[in-house]
């Protein structure tokens, strides 16, 4: 990520759940949303496939009410125009899909995907002020926690 995008991260956070965040921070953001992404795809794929279809849709993501809200909630913020570009990068596809994934993506799923990340991003940010209303810096076991209830969830 580049220093631009790091400041750009970095006032998100604060806007989003008053969190300062650093560096290491914006690794373990970056490997979470990639991780949920993916685990969205996954399931994505299996009712692509139930339904007989070759190519992962939008609307094959199991996408809840909440994360729902959620991205709409990032789409309004100031920061979301900024992101976009950012979220784009981190979310690219690779040409080839990733090991577990057999299917190709639909133009609409890609172009969603980075609002979709933003979505998740805004849910992890609130989700730390639920785990610790008082918290101002994540540390290790914080994102730990929060790791652990998405990985309920999604």
């Amino acid at each position: 990520m580049t220093p631009m995008g790091i400041s750009e991260f970095e006032r998100f956070f604060r806007e989003a759940a008053s969190l300062d965040i650093d560096k290491d921070d914006l690794r373990r953001y970056n490997d979470f949303v990639n991780r949920k992404i993916y685990d969205l795809l996954v399931i994505g794929q299996a009712k692509a496939k139930a339904n007989g279809r070759d190519v992962i849709e939008d609307w094959d993501l199991p996408v809840t009410k909440g994360l729902q809200e959620t991205i709409h909630d990032f789409r309004r913020m100031d920061e979301a125009a900024q992101l976009r570009p950012i979220l784009e990068q981190i979310v690219t596809l690779p040409e080839l899909p990733p090991p577990g994934l057999n299917m190709t993506y639909s133009e609409e799923l890609e172009r969603r995907l980075p609002g979709i990340a933003g979505g998740l991003s805004l849910a992890l940010a609130r989700a730390f002020k639920i785990l610790d209303p008082n918290v101002e810096n994540p540390q290790t076991k914080q994102w730990e926690r929060a790791f652990r209830i998405f990985d309920l969830l999604l």
